[in-house]
């Protein structure tokens, strides 16, 4: 009695898992892009009546260049995994927008700083990344710059400060009360500092 070949159905199984891999490949690929896009993360009023009413006449909507950046130039890691990361924490966006937690303009603008302290804290944390992706520090012409400018753009080639230390208001309000990035991360220090405290005495 012979036993019936299996290479045929193996061969087959690869195949078929190749074409499924390619697939979810391509298909993951297009939900990232989609999401990415302008019309995408404008497609909620709360983002079109407020955020894209700021952004749509600032330096990065229009300019002499016709260089634009978008909103996931600016929210949104360019690599792997980070990109991911990315996404999968702005489900939060999505149940905000379920509970209508800024779906009028009075809610929107009372919770301004909250989200201006969550994208500070971000950019803090990974020294302004997506801003540095199209703007190259070693690439600058400082001498072609202000004498402030050159002075504090000095901090980044220090390393002692980051692009939205100062760059914070720049495509959108700012936020009532006059807090700047460096006070959020003050504000983590003393947080961080409490809670060590905290376990010790216990």
């Amino acid at each position: 009695m012979t036993l019936p070949n299996k290479k045929p159905f193996i061969g087959i199984l690869v195949v078929c898992g190749l074409f499924i891999g390619a697939g979810l490949t391509f298909g993951a690929a297009s939900a990232l892009h989609m999401t990415n896009t302008l019309g995408f993360c404008t497609s909620c009023h709360e983002m079109a009546d407020n955020n894209f009413e700021e952004y749509k006449n600032t330096i990065h909507a229009r300019n002499r260049t016709g260089v634009k950046a978008i909103c996931s130039d600016c929210h949104v890691p360019h690599e792997f995994p980070d990109i991911l990361i990315r996404k999968v924490t702005a489900v939060s966006d999505i149940y905000n927008h379920a509970l209508g937690t800024v779906d009028t303009k009075e809610k929107f603008n009372a919770h301004r700083l909250e989200m201006a302290k969550n994208v500070w804290r971000r950019m803090k944390e990974t020294d302004s990344r997506e801003c540095r992706n199209c703007h190259d520090v070693t690439a600058m012409q400082t001498d072609m710059q202000g004498k402030v400018a050159q002075k504090n753009h000095q901090k980044l080639f220090e390393g002692t400060a980051t692009c939205i230390d100062c760059h914070y208001g720049i495509a959108h309000k700012e936020p009532p009360g006059g807090l700047e990035p460096q006070d959020v991360m003050e504000e983590m220090k003393q947080t961080a500092n409490q809670d060590r405290t905290q376990q010790a005495t216990r």
